[in-house]
């Protein structure tokens, strides 16, 4: 027999001191995210009850409400073991108002609509599908969850770190009496990802316990907190700088950005610095940074290593369509593996909200005459095309104004193909592209810019483009190959030429396929022979990549005048992903992967287009746009492309690293640094730091790197945060990549993010940079 032990009952006057206590720590939560007195921030606080949708036969009651940490919302358990259910609102993807999600659509009635909403998660935890008493509660809970988030997202690394630090000091406070004893301290440092002998935790201790009372509060907790978050390596810089009585006059602040930053800053631009980060009023007053105001700007957007000009839409967005990298993703209905996983219109949301701008949609027939999507001959489920559709229209444009391609694998009969053209006209409306843009026939294609807020259609068509309206052929369907990638995608095991299948292709289906219009691929003279600029061909990877290696010239210049597609090999079955690198190295533009598998090539491909407004769409390179370019990745002689740089990395420090293992304790991160070149072969490398033993809250390393780059138009750089094992291979603790040619010089912060591409809030990279002309 087994026994429970439960925490004694607090008395009258304990609890009532436990409870201004929470309402201490929730009021000065709420103030650090602009949001002390909200209504609905102290809503969430004292909480209600929500119903929980899962099927029809299951609905249940539980009790929802916001910590006082206003950032963990608690649910009630009412399992024979209980455990209080707590999830964190930085796993939060977003809050979705009414019956938007598949589940609430199925089990519950339109009736309800305004009282339902859908908390959407990162990564593949299940959506929490839920229902409140009433529409005036359900407005409540979105609207809080939606301020909360949209504040916690703002916060700057300086704010969002003292948020973590503050949150847990209050967890380590364990009696909650406002005071830390040295047990609380430890337990707090453990918190922090940092593990350190007794004699220097008792050290520290002493050294803040002003009061000798064995305990810490008030400002002697306010002094540890000084004391832990103290960052020798900013002292030094700004010891350097600051030449005025101490301190950084605007003259000193401008030597800073002019010598370590190497910005085109003036005067103006030091002062305008001052009045924006300086905390104390007299040195802001006397046009001077503080050592605080120092970090405080040193720890902003303006010294991320992001160029800040990058982060808007900055590159000329009037070229061709074809002139860009187009953000690209394959099975894009596929949450999971492409065997038994789930097909769900949630992945192509999550897809478009990433700024994905091509998405494929492989259609086969289903029951009751509705067309389905699902991969082909596989256990994975299916989802209804126009469901697909509606979703698509809702989410398409909420991150990018730019065109949406629609990738069509066509698999369904005459009578489903013609209700699919009729979906995708009905929902889509105006958007759709039906004839091309102008009143002559197109001789090239559109740019990014004429196409906002656009939906293109890529699959087959039965005829040449023209521009009139009408389509001049008169049949109702015809005959086309079909060379598509599900039967591309089977095993070769046959080592003749597999024979040519067709299939037929409803007219007004194929009306509506415009400046994508599929066509087989047999090689670059035929294609320049035969196809017009509009018609594309899709490659296999592994048929892309030897193409790249062994014809890399002839590849650009047919990327010049035509769009390619890449798509992985059908042998991925768990929904891996290639590197994509050297596809974009010769010019492909649709080069399609796995969006739902948090890899080291998604995290490239998420680097690639995060610069530019983070729209979808990256201008190719000039010698990539060049007809008389004779540019070879592989093959690298005198040439415009060849921009020799240096590029000087050392690697500083790290900030509040997460922990790893967050239900064991005692379990620190020995962090070390990777940092990663991708781009031609001649520039791709890669070198590593030492590992810090047990300090994942602030390690330094002060580690110089040195690559030689010869095309840093094409360069990646990736920054690479690993715990250190021994005994087996070493676990991922955070990432963050972005093109050469965006960075920063001087010193710079680096966010981290996690393997699925979100922020880590709290953590980040310190470093100098210096990219400059080779020698």
């Amino acid at each position: 027999m087994s026994c429970v032990h439960k925490r004694p009952k607090r008395t009258t006057s304990e609890e009532q001191a436990f409870q201004e206590h929470v309402k201490k720590v929730a009021q000065e939560n709420g103030k650090l995210l602009g949001l002390e007195g909200d209504p609905d921030l102290q809503f969430l606080l004292a909480g209600g009850k929500l119903v929980k949708v899962r099927k029809d036969n299951w609905k249940k009651s539980r009790f929802f409400k916001l910590h006082d940490d206003c950032k963990t919302l608690w649910q009630e358990s009412r399992k024979l073991v209980k455990r209080n259910q707590t999830f964190s609102l930085d796993d939060i993807d977003s809050v979705r108002s009414g019956r938007q999600s598949h589940g609430l659509n199925k089990h519950t009635d339109p009736i309800v609509e305004e009282q339902c909403f859908s908390i959407i998660f990162k990564g593949r935890k299940k959506t929490l599908d839920l229902m409140a008493p009433n529409v005036t509660e359900a407005k409540q809970w979105v609207n809080g969850l939606d301020k909360i988030i949209s504040n916690m997202r703002n916060l700057s690394p300086q704010q969002n770190s003292e948020h973590w630090i503050f949150n847990c000091m209050r967890k380590a406070d364990k009696n909650k009496d406002n005071k830390m004893n040295l047990k609380e301290v430890k337990h707090f440092m453990r918190q922090l990802n940092i593990e350190m002998d007794n004699t220097y935790a008792e050290d520290i201790f002493k050294k803040c316990d002003t009061s000798k009372s064995g305990t810490l509060e008030g400002s002697e907790i306010k002094l540890f907190y000084d004391m832990l978050t103290h960052r020798e390596e900013i002292d030094v810089i700004y010891g350097n700088y600051a030449q005025t009585e101490g301190q950084m006059s605007a003259r000193d602040l401008l030597n800073f950005l002019l010598n370590e930053q190497r910005e085109l800053a003036s005067m103006e631009d030091a002062v305008k610095l001052i009045e924006k980060y300086e905390v104390d009023g007299t040195a802001k007053q006397n046009k001077r940074m503080s050592k605080d105001g120092f970090l405080m700007y040193m720890n902003h957007e303006d010294s991320s290593i992001l160029n800040p000009a990058h982060i808007p839409v900055y590159q000329d967005m009037h070229q061709p369509l074809n002139h860009y990298f187009i953000s690209s993703s394959h099975n894009t209905y596929l949450m999971e593996d492409q065997l038994k996983g789930p097909s769900s219109t949630e992945a192509y949301i999550k897809a478009l909200m990433k700024s994905c701008r091509c998405v494929e949609l492989d259609c086969w027939d289903g029951a009751n005459g509705e067309p389905v999507i699902y991969h082909g001959h596989t256990l994975t489920s299916k989802v209804l095309f126009k469901d697909v559709i509606k979703a698509i229209k809702e989410y398409a444009f909420k991150t990018s104004e730019y065109p949406v391609i629609l990738s069509l694998e066509n698999h369904c009969n005459i009578e489903q193909q013609t209700l699919m053209a009729n979906y995708l006209k009905s929902i889509l409306g105006d958007a759709l592209v039906t004839k091309p843009l102008g009143n002559t026939k197109p001789t090239n294609f559109p740019s990014p810019e004429e196409l906002k807020g656009r939906f293109l259609v890529k699959g087959k068509r039965l005829n040449k483009l023209t521009a009139s309206v009408e389509n001049p052929s008169t049949v109702e369907e015809g005959t086309v190959s079909d060379e598509d990638e599900a039967e591309e995608c089977k095993e070769d095991s046959i080592k003749e030429q597999p024979k040519k299948l067709t299939i037929k292709l409803a007219k007004a289906l194929s009306d509506v396929v415009v400046y994508c219009k599929s066509v087989h691929f047999k090689d670059f003279e035929h294609s320049k022979e035969n196809h017009a600029f509009y018609e594309m061909s899709s490659f296999k990877e592994s048929k892309a990549l030897n193409l790249a290696e062994t014809s890399a010239t002839a590849y650009i210049h047919h990327n010049i005048d035509k769009l390619s597609r890449i798509y992985p090999a059908g042998s991925r079955t768990d929904s891996s992903n290639y590197n994509p690198v050297p596809l974009w190295n010769v010019g492909c533009q649709i080069v399609a992967l796995n969006f739902q598998t948090p890899q080291k090539e998604m995290h490239i491909n998420q680097g690639r287009f995060l610069p530019n407004g983070f729209c979808g769409y990256i201008l190719k390179p000039e010698f990539l746009r060049d007809k008389s370019s004779q540019f070879n990745p592989r093959s690298l002689f005198e040439g415009p492309w060849l921009n020799k740089k240096t590029l000087h990395v050392m690697v500083i420090s790290a900030q509040q690293l997460p922990k790893l293992n967050k239900g064991k304790h005692t379990s620190i991160v020995d962090p070390l640094v990777k940092v990663e070149i991708y781009g031609v072969p001649a520039d791709t490398a890669s070198q590593e730091t030492h590992y810090i033993n047990n300090n994942g809250f602030n390690p330094t390393w002060n580690e110089k790197f040195t690559f030689d780059i010869n095309v840093p138009e094409l360069a990646m750089l990736r920054l690479l945060v690993e715990d250190h094992d021994t005994a087996s291979s070493n676990d991922f603790v955070g990432q963050y990549c972005l093109p050469l040619t965006s960075i920063q010089n001087g010193y710079r912060r680096v966010p981290l993010l996690t393997k699925r591409g979100d922020v880590i809030c709290s953590a980040g990279l310190f470093l100098h940079l210096m990219l400059m002309d080779a020698k």
